[in-house]
């Protein structure tokens, strides 16, 4: 598919006014309670049609994602958060909300919209948090490579849970967070029909880059990740795309 064929100029990408305003005062108190180290914001784009695609370990990655990206980043975010009191703040800066047990193609488009105008779209391919090993990877980020053939860059969060902490526990004060950008990675933008093995293969590619880029991000920070959710603190998610029990399977 072409560039041409993306949703149309008359679709407006969600906004970006209030995002890029209250970046600076988020990082500000961020870092008053944790020390924040961005690693390779070098290797994100800084212009053109954007995927990051991160990790998903903590409650916070999602709001320092955010904050940090070297670019404002539209989000995809489960549609819960949007029936509660963040509902106009995350709508006012440009998060995508998304249903994460059917087919959502209002947040597709959305997505496509973002893209097509030169922005960056933010997706957790795990869905759900958990122990940020990618064991789970749903084929959203590999369809909108597919369809768009714009730039994947790996993000990987690390120090925003601590080790066996529970689904929303918090890091200790001081405890230091790096949020490293790997190698960006692309496929050739695929016409229309994309088959479902076509999206798989497509998964099964990115999902290998990003274990390679977070096993670089570990190597570089000498850091850890902070293992499983306790038993029972799972958060309900779809068993959809690649599922893993083991890294060496």
């Amino acid at each position: 598919m072409s560039g041409t064929h993306l949703p149309t100029s008359s679709d407006v990408h969600p906004p970006t006014g209030l995002l890029r305003a209250v970046r600076p005062v988020a990082a500000w108190l961020v870092r008053r309670r944790w020390p924040v180290t961005v690693h390779g914001a070098d290797r994100v784009p800084t212009a053109g049609g954007t995927i990051l695609a991160a990790n998903h370990i903590g409650l916070l990655d999602g709001p320092l994602l955010a904050t940090y990206a070297p670019r404002p980043v539209h989000a995809l975010t489960k549609q819960e958060m949007f029936a509660g009191p963040l509902s106009g703040f995350l709508r006012r800066t440009g998060q995508i909300p998304l249903d994460r047990y059917r087919p959502d193609p209002g947040a597709i488009r959305s997505c496509l919209r973002v893209v097509r105008d030169g922005g960056a779209v933010g997706i957790f391919p795990e869905g759900a948090r958990g122990d940020g090993e990618l064991r789970r990877f749903h084929h959203g980020a590999a369809y909108l490579a597919l369809v768009t053939g714009a730039p994947v860059v790996p993000v990987t969060i690390i120090g925003t849970r601590p080790p066996g902490g529970g689904i929303n526990a918090l890091p200790a004060r001081g405890t230091p967070v790096d949020i490293v950008f790997g190698r960006p990675w692309q496929t050739t933008q695929t016409d229309w029909p994309r088959t479902r093995e076509q999206v798989a293969a497509t998964s099964v590619l990115l999902k290998g880059h990003m274990l390679s880029e977070l096993d670089s991000a570990l190597a570089l920070t000498r850091r850890s990740l902070p293992g499983p959710l306790p038993a029972g603190q799972s958060e309900d998610d779809p068993d959809t795309g690649l599922v893993e029990h083991d890294r060496e399977l």
